[in-house]
């Protein structure tokens, strides 16, 4: 396909949304969420058209192998904002690429840059490989609740009043 050298990762652009809506039903499918393909389709297209979310897209020369997507958290009392990375999907053929890890890099990125305190996300409690990617870039698992496993990376320089 291609080497990790040539994938690159950028905002979700309009001419993305078809490749980045079927990246989102795959994600879906992975977690055993089939039959409303077309409504949550709507859902994502809903969440960035109002600005709700940003998704970044994993490219490489051919085509977007992966995304994620991300939410913004706010806290009234500590006056912060957490960013919750909510999905993450690579293409089964374009795993082991690095796509995952720089779009997770990249998301941290983002985050700090924008003043935020942290990045939170959850995995399925079986899915090793994400875990292991995940406490390799500096998360550390907070809690379980049956079958997800949390994760928080405490960003330096966000913004703590």
């Amino acid at each position: 396909m291609t080497s990790a050298a040539e994938l690159v990762v950028t905002h979700s652009s309009p001419a993305d949304t078809p490749s980045v809506e079927q990246l989102f039903i795959a994600y879906r499918h992975f977690y055993g969420r089939t039959g409303d393909d077309a409504k949550a389709a709507e859902f994502l297209r809903t969440r960035l058209s109002t600005g709700e979310s940003r998704v970044l897209a994993a490219r490489t020369a051919e085509k977007v192998v992966g995304f994620c997507q991300i939410y913004k958290q706010f806290s009234s009392l500590g006056l912060t904002v957490t960013w919750v990375l909510n999905d993450l999907f690579v293409l089964p053929e374009a795993r082991g690429l690095g796509a995952g890890r720089a779009l997770v890099v990249q998301t941290l990125r983002e985050a700090r840059a924008a003043g935020a305190v942290a990045v939170v996300l959850e995995t399925m409690s079986d899915n090793e490989v994400a875990q292991t990617l995940y406490r390799s870039l500096g998360f550390v698992e907070s809690h379980r609740d049956g079958e997800f496993v949390h994760y928080r990376n405490d960003l330096e320089g966000g913004d703590h009043v």
